[in-house]
């Protein structure tokens, strides 16, 4: 898994500068996945501390802080050059901490109203799902959210291959020039993707409650769980 990881943000540093650009013509449901998780980020306090894992260049963290302008935000992901585009998004902000670090291995020093995570997660073991799981709802507040943008594997073969064949289509018909499908194709093959059914169970192991998918298009899924007060 250490060569994986290193692989995971050698290659996401290469795509980093063009990843914002390129993310809506190679996720279908685009629009759908943002606007459920930004829906779902519920929270009583309005300046909630957040945790973003795997934040990439701060996407879904830009989608939080609008709904929620006093927003204390933690991003962290292996990637120095996808945290940079973040810093750049977020230069006017203050009251957001970057760190350049493996989420699995970090020592978390507070706790949070809401952690969210988007196409990160699929990257981990099933072992590492389960774990990172178990530890965050150790660091969440009572009441807390947890919010997982992600993509899962099909409960059978025939599924799997149906969702990977509506997306290569997808991809092949987006605009998008060979040498980028190429490469994302190639990022594919450093997924690890668990069925949904199994995280749920797993969430309900870790100790949340109402572990749910609320949204689902073929393989990519906003779950949801709550950390009960």
């Amino acid at each position: 898994m250490k060569n994986d990881k290193f692989d995971i943000k050698q290659q996401f540093n290469n795509i980093s500068s063009k990843y914002d650009e390129q993310r809506k013509k190679l996720i279908p449901c685009f629009e759908d996945l943002y606007a459920t998780a930004t829906a779902l980020a519920v929270t009583k306090n309005d300046s909630p501390t957040v945790l973003d894992l795997g934040a990439g260049t701060g996407l879904l963290s830009s989608f939080i802080l609008q709904k929620y302008p006093k927003s204390k935000l933690t991003l962290i992901d292996l990637s120095e050059g996808m945290l940079e585009i973040a810093k750049t998004r977020f230069s006017v902000h203050s009251n957001i901490k970057y760190f350049a670090s493996d989420y699995m291995q970090f020592e978390y020093s507070e706790k949070f109203d809401l952690v969210i995570s988007s196409l990160s997660i699929h990257h981990l073991t099933d072992n590492e799902k389960q774990e990172l799981f178990q530890k965050l709802y150790s660091i969440m507040n009572p009441g807390s959210i947890f919010i997982n943008v992600d993509q899962v594997l099909g409960t059978t073969e025939y599924l799997d291959n149906l969702y990977k064949a509506d997306w290569l289509n997808y991809i092949h018909n987006s605009g998008l020039d060979q040498t980028e499908i190429s490469s994302a194709i190639e990022r594919t093959k450093l997924d690890r993707m668990s069925t949904l059914d199994q995280q749920l169970q797993w969430l309900t192991d870790a100790g949340f409650s109402d572990a749910d998918c609320i949204y689902k298009y073929n393989n990519f899924v906003v779950m949801f769980a709550r950390k009960m007060d």
